[in-house]
């Protein structure tokens, strides 16, 4: 029988759902999947393979490869285009690169493809992308994760080179006259198949579906705060997921773009000629000194409040337990309960500036980098958007550092201390102090030089193991340092007309009562009184120095009768207009919790759900 006739034979006879299998195609895609999927774990303790890759893999590379077997041989057999051919050469010229981009990634940048990485590439230059090859291309790849994955496409190279120069053709599997074995080999593969899909395969599918679609990136974030969510643990996954990213934030930024076309200020009194705004980070507020915590972590501020400048506020909140949510009502004049959505609202930094104040805003957390996770791109793309950063600030900083001690340097290199400044800015002065407070891991928020306490120095009575104590001392430690950090904020504008404000994000849960067992943000759980006072209850303070107290007695007596007031960071923007003394349609007095017409009846619903004030 004639070669081609009998491969015919055989290719006609062979088990049908095992032909997919039995191709160099698929051999090599599913190879490249599996070294992806370990190459690109994690460098942390605990960090694994997505446990279920190996079935997941099967399943996505089987169904592609079995596409390619649909193609009818007669198109294949074309000697100008043999379709089959073409198409797999077109997935190789994509699949490989990107694998490869991916991994390289990961190496040098600890990540791999995100949001975050394909806006930095958009913004990107031929200039800039030059300067990057030239830094970061480098022999030292090749024997790093990236020269592991390289060797897949390397092999299948030399694979075909080699069955080319041997005249040797990809072994078919020879089909079998028996209809009973090719009826077991075919069970075997759908087993596998059902197997695949139901180990992970088909709900990860389905969850990978559901943040796909979600309309906005705010929803987006949240869904990927549950679990369980979508695992996009191959490159496909996470290039498309990007792109996804990326179109849902360029929705938003139309709808801000047209928004500061509207924005106008009538006229600014500028009652208080120096307004600092300090942004905090998971603030529990049962471990504050400040609200009578055993710990003695908050002497900066206890001595403040002591001085009678300093006005701690009892009950203060967040409206939600997202950073990137809570940015988004804090940086617009934006409340929860109105009409139309965020984006549809003005930035209280452009009104600021329109009303004839210098802001300047100094953060450690959101400016633009490829390791930034989904949380930071989600929470910092309108700040770090070229556009909306030159409306909203005059001065920022460029850089992140490993400590909040940092942003002091910047403030003092920047020439905005003026008492290191000998020609002090005459215009009224906006400042925004964003740390990273006590962001996890706590144990890195603190430098290990002026840690004070460790699991030893809580009582074994806590029934609470030694790791639990650790992590709980960590906290402390960080919120001590964020004392010393805070502190020097006030301290350089102790001798100015300014009025100082302290708000974190939210709060955070720390092994607290109810929850011995649980350190972090319980995203998907019911909100109980205890989860909400745990994780919304926040620490908030407003401070007035000497000189603000003297010229503003008004001011002064307004922040210590809303000691006792209700009160949601969502109105904050509204609070900062009145110290200004904005006049502007935007400006709303119920809102405002210093004004005589603050409403303090308003419902704090917290992540748009449930009533705060509701909860027992």
């Amino acid at each position: 029988m004639h070669y081609s006739k009998l491969n015919s034979t055989f290719a006609l006879s062979m088990p049908i759902l095992l032909r997919p299998i039995a191709t160099r195609f698929f051999l090599f895609m599913y190879l490249l999947g599996i070294v992806s999927s370990i190459v690109t774990v994690p460098n942390w303790k605990g960090a694994q393979m997505y446990v279920n890759a190996p079935w997941e893999l099967f399943l996505d590379v089987y169904l592609v490869s079995a596409v390619l077997c649909l193609i009818p041989e007669k198109l294949e057999k074309l000697k100008k285009f043999p379709l089959r051919t073409c198409v797999k050469a077109v997935i190789y010229c994509v699949v490989y690169p990107l694998y490869i981009i991916d991994t390289f990634c990961f190496v040098k940048f600890g990540t791999t493809i995100n949001p975050s990485m394909l806006l930095l590439v958009g913004e990107t230059n031929s200039g800039e992308a030059s300067e990057f090859l030239q830094s970061y291309l480098s022999w030292d790849l090749l024997t790093s994760e990236v020269g592991i994955i390289m060797l897949v496409p390397l092999a299948h190279v030399i694979m075909i080179g080699m069955c080319r120069m041997l005249k040797f053709k990809w072994p078919k599997v020879k089909g079998q006259r028996s209809k009973v074995l090719s009826l077991v080999v075919n069970l075997l593969i759908l087993a596998a198949l059902v197997a695949s899909a139901y180990f992970g395969a088909w709900e990860n599918k389905r969850l990978y579906k559901k943040t796909m679609t979600m309309q906005t990136i705010g929803a987006v974030e949240h869904s990927l705060a549950y679990r369980p969510h979508t695992e996009m643990y191959q490159p496909p996954m996470r290039l498309a997921f990007a792109i996804r990213s990326n179109q849902l934030i360029a929705r938003q930024l139309d709808e801000l773009f047209e928004t500061l076309e509207r924005a106008e200020v009538d006229s600014c009194d500028v009652k208080s000629p120096t307004i600092v705004l300090i942004l905090g980070e998971s603030f529990n507020k049962r471990h504050a000194q400040l609200y009578g915590y055993d710990k003695k972590n908050m002497p900066q501020q206890v001595r403040l409040e002591r001085s009678g400048l300093l006005t701690k506020m009892d009950d203060a909140i967040a409206p939600w337990n997202l950073t990137s949510f809570v940015f988004k009502h804090l940086m617009t004049t934006y409340c929860v309960g109105d009409t139309a959505d965020w984006c549809n609202y003005p930035l209280f930094c452009q009104l600021f500036r329109k009303a004839g104040y210098r802001v300047t805003f100094l953060t450690n957390q959101f400016l633009p980098q490829a390791k930034e996770a989904v949380y930071d791109f989600s929470g910092g793309f309108f700040i770090n958007n070229e556009t909306l950063s030159k409306e909203q600030f005059d001065v920022r900083n460029t850089k992140l550092h490993v400590f909040d001690e940092g942003l002091l340097s910047d403030y003092d290199n920047l020439n905005l201390n003026p008492n290191l400044n000998a020609n002090p800015d005459p215009n009224p002065n906006l400042f925004i102090f964003h740390l990273m407070g006590q962001h996890v891991s706590y144990r890195i928020r603190c430098p290990n030089s002026k840690k004070r306490w460790g699991a030893d120095t809580y009582p074994d009575d806590m029934d609470m193991p030694a790791k639990r104590r650790k992590v709980m001392a960590d906290y402390d430690n960080a919120v001590w340092y964020n004392d010393s950090v805070v502190g020097q904020i006030v301290e350089r504008f102790r001798k100015d007309e300014a009025v100082i404000i302290y708000i974190p994000d939210h709060g955070e849960e720390v092994f607290g009562p109810g929850a011995r067992h649980f350190c972090g943000r319980m995203h998907d759980a019911v909100i109980s009184k205890r989860l909400a006072d745990e994780e919304f209850r926040i620490p908030m303070w407003i401070y007035c120095t000497p000189k603000y107290r003297q010229k503003h007695p008004d001011v002064f007596r307004a922040v210590k009768q809303a000691k006792g007031k209700r009160f949601m960071t969502d109105a904050t923007s509204h609070l900062l207009m009145g110290l200004a003394g904005m006049h502007t349609k935007y400006y709303r007095p119920d809102l405002d919790l210093l004004s005589l017409e603050y409403n303090a009846q308003r419902k704090r619903i917290i992540k748009n759900t449930v009533d705060y004030d509701t909860l027992k």
